[in-house]
């Protein structure tokens, strides 16, 4: 495994995240194909022994009860200070509207019951899972600054947000004197390239640290013509994301495939090595030991620049999907399916 810095910040990562979302109480939240708190602990403690040291979860996967399995697992099989542990939060839910909860208040109630999910002091990177319109954006970022001030939080990180947003959220808060996001998390993989356009120039300027999710379209990036999984075949969100354009991706995914052969290494590992090109540190899921696998693997594997725009060259524009295409006002209230009413505070 290789490590780096993440962004402006001193917490030094593995170059694959483990995402966390797969773990949970599938009775209990929003995916059918997530798995039970053993086969997390075995995902989990595998990746720990193939180096991997950065964890991301959420108060919304599963209701809470992936921060669970995350915490109960990395505190049998690690030590708290040599691993990097990243959740978020959602926006305020239109009950804590009405009934006068401030954004401050919603954040540390927030941080608070993910704390005591995971069994943890502090989180070392805390997410402002997407934007929310219903907030002033400065009344999260002092909540945030707040969280850090009190030791709860080392780090922010923003997800899901547009270039603007990230620029005019950090402008605030060196203005104020307040913590700054040192990550973004957003969609970005080889099928879905639209961060291509502002967000990745603009965090390469102001070394923001890019650690999108969807390293794997759901899946799609990892498997070969007529191959299959649960996720693939359950996650109605990740097709509402994929399907329209899987035409024109397919094409690409038979690129994939074809460096996978002549390299003689899995899809995920070309997938994964392209966009370690790109950004800091992918997260990517795993519910199996083969994908950890694959994704550690990744980070060896060096792709020539012909090889790089061979897998980049049929990519054409797509439109924008899942949470970013609700990143307006006017749909700020509607319910999805990281929808804050999901949240259990």
């Amino acid at each position: 495994m290789k490590y780096t810095k993440l962004g402006n910040s001193d917490l030094n990562v593995s170059r694959i995240c483990m995402g966390c979302m797969g773990f949970g109480d599938a009775a209990n939240g929003q995916h059918t194909w997530t798995i039970d708190e053993e086969h997390s602990r075995q995902i989990i403690k595998h990746g720990l022994e193939l180096g991997v040291n950065f964890f991301d979860t959420a108060i919304a996967y599963q209701s809470g009860t992936s921060e669970q399995y995350l915490g109960r697992a990395l505190r049998d099989f690690a030590k708290r200070d040599e691993v990097v542990v990243a959740t978020k939060f959602l926006p305020r839910t239109n009950e804590e509207i009405e009934a006068g909860v401030s954004g401050q208040e919603h954040i540390r109630r927030s941080l608070d019951k993910s704390l005591q999910n995971l069994g943890m002091d502090y989180v070392d990177l805390y997410i402002y899972h997407m934007w929310d319109h219903q907030t002033p954006i400065y009344d999260i970022l002092e909540g945030l600054n707040h969280a850090v001030k009190t030791g709860k939080a080392r780090y922010i990180g923003i997800s899901n947000c547009f270039a603007w947003q990230l620029a005019k959220a950090n402008a605030i808060a060196e203005r104020e004197g307040f913590a700054k996001f040192v990550s973004v998390q957003s969609h970005y993989n080889l099928i879905f390239r639209e961060e291509e356009r502002e967000m990745a120039p603009f965090c390469r300027e102001e070394n923001i640290a890019m650690t999108p999710y969807s390293a794997l379209a759901g899946g799609r990036l990892s498997k070969h013509p007529g191959e299959t999984s649960k996720r693939l075949q359950e996650d109605d969100y990740a097709r509402l994301k994929y399907d329209s354009m899987a035409d024109k991706d397919a094409f690409i995914l038979q690129r994939v495939a074809e460096l996978a052969d002549q390299h003689n290494v899995s899809m995920t590992e070309i997938s994964l090595a392209w966009l370690l090109t790109k950004v800091t540190a992918p997260v990517v899921g795993a519910t199996k030991f083969h994908h950890i696998e694959g994704a550690a693997k990744a980070v060896d594997l060096e792709l020539t620049p012909e090889e790089c725009t061979y897998l980049e060259e049929l990519y054409v524009p797509h439109p924008l999907v899942g949470v970013m295409a609700q990143n307006t006002a006017a749909a700020a209230k509607n319910a999805h399916v990281w929808s804050a009413g999901n949240q259990k505070i």
